[in-house]
């Protein structure tokens, strides 16, 4: 939830700059549609099995649309690597894949660090279960777990849950893109 706050914090500078959302036409984004068919992937991964106990359309070896889901979003920001914020979140991205293939597939996370951020659904479901969705619990076997969900807002925050440093340079960007990007003047 790191990101939708980032989103809203990045349209609220940009209108306080004088931008509006319409602005973003000029930037000339090629192939948008990547980004949320990656999100629909990564979301039917974690949040199907919290709700039904199973999975709809990924029944076998989540960790291998997870993989997929970032190889989505690796082609939208190669297409679109001259605005830098794009390039730049995808440095964040890729923390989270060299951590996510370390541990097989799945991101590490916290239970501490869920727990502290009010995420108390998720942090059972891995202490019961090891694994949840695209999240496996961060255990002494886990490897780069200082890449993986150990982050937190605090448990007042609405939607607050653990979250890696990848996550935070992607926020970064998402900020940027939206400040900046909704500015006319401001294009690359």
């Amino acid at each position: 939830m790191l990101l939708l706050w980032s989103l809203v914090l990045g349209v609220f500078v940009g209108f306080i700059r004088g931008g509006t959302i319409a602005g973003l036409d000029q930037l000339e984004i090629r192939h948008l549609w990547l980004v949320p068919l990656a999100l629909v992937i990564q979301a039917q991964i974690l949040f199907y099995p919290m709700l039904f106990q199973g999975n709809l359309f990924l029944p076998w070896a989540p960790e291998i649309f997870h993989f997929f889901s970032y190889l989505v979003l690796a082609v939208f920001v190669g297409l679109n690597w001259k605005l830098w914020q794009i390039p730049f979140m995808g440095t964040g991205m890729t923390l989270n894949v060299i951590v996510i293939a370390a541990n097989g597939g799945y991101m590490p996370s916290s239970v501490a660090s869920l727990i502290r951020s009010g995420d108390f659904k998720t942090a059972y479901y891995l202490t019961h279960q090891k694994t949840y969705g695209n999240v496996i619990m961060m255990s002494d076997s886990t490897v780069l777990d200082f890449l993986g969900d150990w982050l937190y807002l605090p448990n007042w925050f609405p939607f607050s849950t653990a979250f890696s440093l990848g996550d935070v340079i992607i926020a970064i960007g998402l900020v940027f893109f939206f400040g900046l990007g909704m500015v006319d003047e401001v294009t690359e």
